[in-house]
């Protein structure tokens, strides 16, 4: 059987691939509708090939269609041209989608073997075929319940206005977007502000109730509006809508090897509900665990500082004067940086719009925000049931340490989920994150959360000669909570002589250390 085939339907040209295994195997495989006569598959089927053969893709029959006129057909409503002397825009999306839906689709469940369902079927676009996939899945949500809009058009008038209005996508529906962090720099209409309110509608979204494991947005650096970046998007695009071979039946798998540090080793976890992949460092204790189990210490940011850590364990916890054995985890990324910027600032924070937030030095972009939540779901029901399968822990002594952003995300799970831990300890927190939202948070909720009652403890540290204002923001946070009649019944605040927001680190090891074995 030809793999890659042209179609005539009526007066559409179709352009079908099917994946390596459909002639031999008998099973029924998912769908992905795209527009621009799958120009996006086309350069690029020997990679995909690649992908399903490893694992790294579930299979997908992609369909290309042909536009009659991209203009009218891919655009929601009529509209004015962006520019004199251009043709204006049709508007005939709405006719468009239904022909997709409800001719091309039956005709492809008719005579290949596919899986019908909506959350296995794609509508996938770049440009205004990304704007047209985004009113598929708006119109059509018991057909297209995978969505992919690759630098989509949301400039077009009034589309902005439509997304604020509606109500929002199906239970099973979820999305992909992707923008060039460069794209519409050079025009002067409506297109300048493409990363823009590509962002915009990304945060309503979320607003919307959208979750971070339904809803993607990949911002490419130096990305421009050309087929270029969008033909790269695309793979990544059908691995978050369609995900690996495997995952539909393990989501979370760990796969393991060994570092150079004795008594450590390395756990790759993918989260089930996003997709985003970690790299989870462990030191294991080197004596048997007391009676009640292992104290645990997880630790944020760990491609910088689990190999301190663990080095410091395994000489401390020596016997036979040594301290109680205990765990480390170390939750960090594939990354041979120490500080995986862009990875960090979405998983250690709450959402920000870029008016909350100070000018970053050069001006540059702020990265993506606000996974804190979906980061949190990933450790507390994942990562945690993991480590409890491969160590017996002592529950009433498991700490969590974050630093800089990582202290942000360790008050913000004190004061949101406080009974995940018992110990906290916050090391230069970054309080000033959106208009310092922790002090607003606390303020509102105090009585709710009510750390008085509970056995948290919180360990506040922050260097001398940092930033005036992050010593002065943890000195306020600290005076909030102990005159607070709610705040915790163990509280400290060490200001380190001498030490800045990094060289800070090392000073805080040993004494953090000596507190998770309490």
């Amino acid at each position: 059987m030809n793999r890659y085939q042209q179609l005539n339907l009526g007066d559409w040209k179709l352009i079908l691939h099917l994946p390596p295994s459909y002639e031999e195997s008998g099973r029924h495989y998912p769908v992905a509708y795209v527009q621009d006569g799958g120009e996006l598959f086309s350069v690029c089927l020997t990679y995909l090939d690649h992908l399903y053969i490893s694992g790294q893709l579930e299979e997908v029959i992609l369909v290309g269609i042909e536009p009659h006129s991209r203009n009218d057909e891919y655009t929601p409503w009529p509209a004015a041209a962006l520019v004199d002397h251009f043709p204006a825009f049709g508007g005939q999306g709405r006719a468009y989608v239904n022909a997709v839906a409800d001719v091309i689709k039956p005709y492809i469940d008719e005579h290949y073997r596919t899986r019908r369902q909506a959350e296995d079927t794609a509508m996938i676009g770049g440009s205004l075929g990304g704007l047209i996939s985004c009113f598929a899945g708006c119109w059509r949500p018991e057909v297209f319940g995978r969505i992919g809009m690759l630098s989509a058009s949301f400039w077009y008038d009034g589309v902005l206005d439509y997304i604020r209005e509606h109500a929002g996508f199906g239970e099973k529906q979820r999305m992909y977007m992707s923008v060039g962090d460069k794209e519409g720099i050079y025009k002067k209409t409506r297109q300048r502000h493409m990363v823009e309110y590509t962002k915009e509608v990304h945060r309503l979204w979320l607003e919307k109730g959208l979750t971070a494991d339904r809803l993607k947005l990949d911002v490419e650096p130096e990305g421009t509006h050309d087929d270029l970046f969008m033909m790269k998007q695309f793979p990544q695009g059908l691995k978050w809508l369609f995900g690996a071979k495997q995952e539909r039946v393990q989501p979370a798998q760990i796969s393991e090897e060994m570092m150079h540090i004795p008594g450590t080793r390395i756990w790759h976890m993918k989260a089930s509900k996003t997709g985003r992949e970690y790299r989870i460092f462990i030191a294991e204790p080197m004596a048997p665990p007391p009676e009640s189990g292992y104290p645990v210490l997880y630790t944020l940011d760990a491609n910088a500082s689990f190999g301190s850590l663990a080095e410091a364990a395994r000489l401390q916890t020596r016997g036979p004067r040594g301290m109680t054995p205990f765990v480390i985890i170390g939750i960090g990324y594939n990354s041979d940086d120490p500080l995986v910027t862009s990875e960090r600032f979405y998983d250690y924070t709450v959402y920000a719009d870029e008016s909350e937030l100070p000018q970053r030095p050069g001006g540059s972009d702020w990265p993506l925000t606000g996974g804190a939540e979906a980061f949190l779901d990933f450790i507390e029901h994942e990562l945690k049931p993991g480590v409890e399968k491969q160590f017996p822990i002592d529950r009433s002594r498991q700490s969590l340490f974050g630093h800089s952003l990582g202290g942000f995300l360790t008050l913000y799970t004190l004061f949101t989920r406080p009974s995940m831990f018992r110990r906290y300890f916050a090391a230069s927190p970054s309080i000033w994150w959106k208009n310092q939202v922790l002090l607003q948070l606390w303020e509102e909720g105090k009585q709710q959360i009510a750390l008085h009652e509970m056995d948290a403890e919180l360990y506040l540290n922050v260097g001398s000669l940092e930033k005036p204002d992050m010593v002065s923001a943890s000195q306020k946070l600290y005076q909030m909570l102990k005159a607070s009649p709610y705040g915790p019944k163990s509280l400290t605040l060490h200001e380190v002589p001498g030490e800045g927001h990094v060289s800070l680190l090392p000073s805080l090891i040993s004494p953090m250390l000596r507190c998770v074995i309490r």
